[in-house]
C-alpha cells in the first residue's frame, strides 16, 4: 500500500529552510519513520536520539534498527519507556504504522557516522521508501537531491527529498560585521570535552527549565539534528564554507535576539575546542561571545569519540583553554553518565565538583532546574528579578 504524500513531485534540498529561516509554519509537518539502522544506542545514532527525545517538525511514529527490534526506545536510549517500537526494517516500520491507522509520510535519517556518509544498506532502504511514497529528510553530505537515481525515482513516486545538510549559495552567507555587540540577551554556550557527548540534549533541557523558572529562552541549533527537532533560529556549522561561520553564527545570534528578544539564548555547541577531528567550539566562543559556558563531560570517556589513541584531553585543561580563549567562565559542568553504573554517578559528580570547584549536574537524570539556577544567578539584576 503506498503513503500519501504531503508534496508534490519536486526534489527540495530547502537549503534557505536549514540556514535558519524562522521556523513558525504549522508543526508537525508530519508523520516519520526514523531510520537509524545499526547505530541506535551508539554515537553515530546521535540524531535519531535527539528525535526520540523531542522534535516540534515531526511526529515520531518509530525507529528502525533490527539490532534493537520489539524493544521500546525510550528504554534503550534513557532506560524511560515513551511509547516509541524500535522495529527490524523499514517495511514493518510502514506496515505497522498503517495497521495503526498511523498514516507515515517521511523517512527521517537519524544515522550520524563520522564523515556523514550513507552505506550501501541504507541507500536501499531509502529506495524501499520512496517506492512506499515516503518523503525522505537527510541530513547527512551524501546529498540525495545530487543522485540521479534517487531524484528519478522521487519523481516517479511523487516524494519530496530534503538535504538538510546542503548548504545555501555564498551569496546567501553573512560575514561576521561586529553586530553581535548588538544583543542584549544574555549568551549561554553548551560546550562539550568531546563530540557526541549530549551537548544538544542539555541546551534544550536547559531550554525547558529556563522557561520553567520564567524566563525567555531560545535555543541556537548548530547542527542537522536540531533543525530536524525544529529548533526556530540556527545554522548547521560543518556544511559551511569556512570564511562564512562566524558571520553565520554571529547571525544566528543576532536574529534570535531580534526578532523574539529572549532573556537568555542558549547556543548549541559542536564537538570541542581540542577533538582532532571536529575542533567547532572555538567558533562559537569567538563569534557568539557568550557570557558564560555550560561544560558537557563524560567521565567515563578515556579517548576522543571515533579517534582511538586520541586521549582525551583532563577536564582542567578544556576549562582552562575555553575561559583563555573566551574570557568568559566555565560556570557549571554537566555530566553524560554513560558506561557509569547508576549507583556511582552522584559519587562521580561529587569529585568533579571538588576537582574543579564548579556545579556539577546530570541532567539527563535529573533535569535542569539546578542548572537553570545557576544561569539565573549569572544573570544582569534586571533579567534575573524578571525570574
Amino acid at each position: 500500500m503506498m503513503a500519501t504524500t504531503t508534496e508534490t513531485t519536486t526534489v527540495d534540498a530547502a537549503a534557505a529552510d536549514v540556514r535558519g529561516a524562522d521556523m513558525t509554519p504549522p508543526f508537525p509537518e508530519g508523520n516519520a519513520i526514523v531510520y537509524c539502522e545499526g547505530a541506535f544506542g551508539t554515537t553515530n545514532g546521535k540524531t535519531a536520539h535527539g528525535l526520540v527525545r523531542r522534535s516540534s517538525r515531526y511526529r515520531v511514529l518509530s525507529v528502525v534498527d533490527s539490532r534493537h527490534a520489539g524493544a521500546d526506545a525510550g528504554a534503550v536510549l534513557d532506560g524511560r519507556p515513551n511509547g516509541l517500537a524500535i522495529e527490524p526494517d523499514v517495511i514493518t516500520a510502514h506496515r505497522n504504522a498503517l495497521a495503526a491507522d498511523e498514516q507515515p509520510t517521511h523517512l527521517v535519517i537519524g544515522l550520524a557516522p563520522d564523515g556523514g556518509r550513507l552505506n550501501e544498506q541504507a541507500r536501499s532502504d531509502i529506495r524501499r521508501c520512496i517506492r512506499l511514497g515516503l518523503n525522505v529528510d537527510c541530513g547527512l553530505h551524501d546529498h540525495l537531491s545530487e543522485d540521479q537515481e534517487m531524484v528519478a525515482l522521487a519523481n516517479d513516486y511523487g516524494v519530496v527529498l530534503r538535504d538538510v545538510r546542503k548548504p545555501p549559495p555564498v551569496s546567501q552567507l553573512h560575514f561576521f560585521s561586529g553586530k553581535i555587540n548588538q544583543v542584549t540577551s544574555f549568551k549561554v554556550a553548551c560546550l562539550g570535552t568531546d563530540s557526541a557527548v549530549g551537548k544538544r540534549t542539555t541546551a534544550w533541557l536547559l531550554i525547558d527549565a529556563l522557561g520553567a523558572a520564567g524566563l525567555s529562552a531560545e535555543l541556537i541549533g548548530t547542527g542537522q539534528t536540531a533543525w530536524l527537532q525544529g529548533a526556530r533560529y540556527g545554522i548547521i556549522l560543518d556544511s559551511l564554507v569556512n570564511d562564512f561561520v562566524a558571520g553565520e553564527i554571529e547571525h544566528a545570534v543576532w536574529r534570535a535576539w531580534s526578532e523574539a528578544a529572549p532573556d537568555v539564548i542558549v547556543l548549541e555547541g559542536q564537538g570541542s575546542l581540542m577533538n582532532p577531528a571536529y575542533p567547532g567550539g572555538s567558533e562559537l566562543l569567538a563569534a557568539g561571545r557568550p557570557d558564560v559556558v555550560v561544560l558537557q563531560h563524560a567521565p567515563a570517556r578515556a579517548e576522543y569519540d571515533g579517534f582511538p589513541g586520541h586521549r582525551l584531553h583532563p577536564l582542567a585543561t578544556q576549562i582552562e583553554a575555553i575561559e583563555l580563549i573566551s574570557g568568559r567562565p566555565v560556570v557549571a559542568i554537566t555530566v553524560n553518565h554513560e558506561e557509569l553504573e547508576a549507583a556511582a554517578i552522584d559519587g562521580v559528580c561529587a569529585e568533579l565538583a571538588r576537582d574543579t570547584g564548579l556545579p556539577v549536574f546530570d541532567v539527563l537524570r535529573d533535569g535542569a532546574a539546578g542548572l537553570a539556577d545557576v544561569i539565573r544567578r549569572s544573570l544582569p539584576a534586571p533579567a534575573a528579578r524578571r525570574a
